[in-house]
């Protein structure tokens, strides 16, 4: 295929994949403008973990089953029933998340300041009561510690779990002793300004917060749970988009851990079968799509202009 033929192609399938995940009619992200603008730099920089987890295709296979994940709690989840649009309008409660997620990741530190903001307004409406899975009522808001903690306990283990295990560019372990123990403490960085002054730093802390939780019977499945995996599962994409969606649902499942399948009413396919295959099409639609990514180009235009990067 000519270069130039190739090049369109790219753009048509890229067009419409940053459409998809940005609700943009135009395919530009809305919040491009923030990562770009600003005089100062970011808290990640192209070499830090977080920017190289964030930057993958694995993100899609975990931001599948960070959702699934947070279905398990009953606060996070009744949250999500009562005050979000995630039935009337699942891309754009999903683009709201890749924005904070993005701006956070890429953009300066004002930038990051100022997205904070925005979500911590958007949680002070976010409040109510729920039933524990220990069978207590409660009150909660959504800016409540314990609940801060799950959400982001669900993300950023998601998001590691399924870069580890179909993504091929290693994590930078800088001075932690794992690349996995860098990406953990690097991120911690991200709620700091939503509220959350102490998290997990090390895939070991991860690991033994997400078992205490688990043991403690506060992670559970009620009919309200079943609901929103049964949306996760089917939900109203594009007919073209419908089977990678399907594949990469799989592969969220099967990442997860048993007895959290268990609790999902969730059977995995087998590995050996969804981890090559979902490997395969991520690369796929990296070369699809092409290596120019709006979003890390802007920001390190930004990096550049500022000095921070040659």
């Amino acid at each position: 295929m000519p270069l130039r033929q190739n090049n369109a192609v790219q753009e048509y399938f890229s067009r419409r994949f940053r459409k998809l995940l940005s609700g943009d009619p135009n395919g530009i992200p809305p919040w491009l403008p923030i990562v770009a603008e600003g005089e100062e730099p970011g808290y990640f920089l192209p070499t830090d973990a977080p920017w190289v987890v964030h930057a993958d295709f694995g993100t899609l296979v975990g931001g599948i089953r960070a959702l699934l994940m947070q279905a398990l709690h009953p606060g996070s989840l009744t949250g999500v029933k009562n005050h979000s649009r995630y039935e009337s309008d699942p891309l754009g409660r999903l683009a709201g998340t890749i924005r904070w997620l993005t701006v956070t990741t890429f953009g300066s530190k004002t930038a990051v300041a100022n997205e904070a903001s925005r979500v911590n307004r958007l949680h002070e409406r976010v409040k109510g009561e729920y039933i524990k899975g220990t069978g207590e009522t409660v009150a909660y808001k959504a800016a409540d510690k314990d609940l801060l903690l799950w959400v982001h306990i669900a993300f950023m283990e998601s998001f590691l779990v399924s870069h580890q295990m179909y993504s091929i560019r290693a994590i930078p372990k800088g001075t932690a002793a794992t690349g996995a123990d860098n990406y953990i403490a690097q991120w911690s960085i991200s709620v700091a300004p939503l509220g959350l002054e102490k998290c997990p730093m090390t895939l070991k802390e991860l690991n033994q917060q997400i078992s205490d939780l688990y043991q403690a019977g506060l992670l559970v499945s009620t009919p309200d749970t079943q609901k929103v995996v049964q949306f996760i599962k089917n939900p109203p994409l594009p007919l073209s988009a419908k089977p990678i969606y399907g594949l990469l649902f799989d592969a969220a499942v099967v990442s997860l851990r048993p007895e959290f399948r268990t609790l999902l009413g969730l059977k995995a396919k087998p590995l050996w079968i969804i981890q090559p295959l979902t490997r395969f099409i991520l690369k796929f639609m990296r070369l699809a799509i092409g290596s120019e990514s709006p979003i890390e180009d802007g920001s390190i235009a930004r990096l550049r202009r500022i000095g921070v990067l040659s």
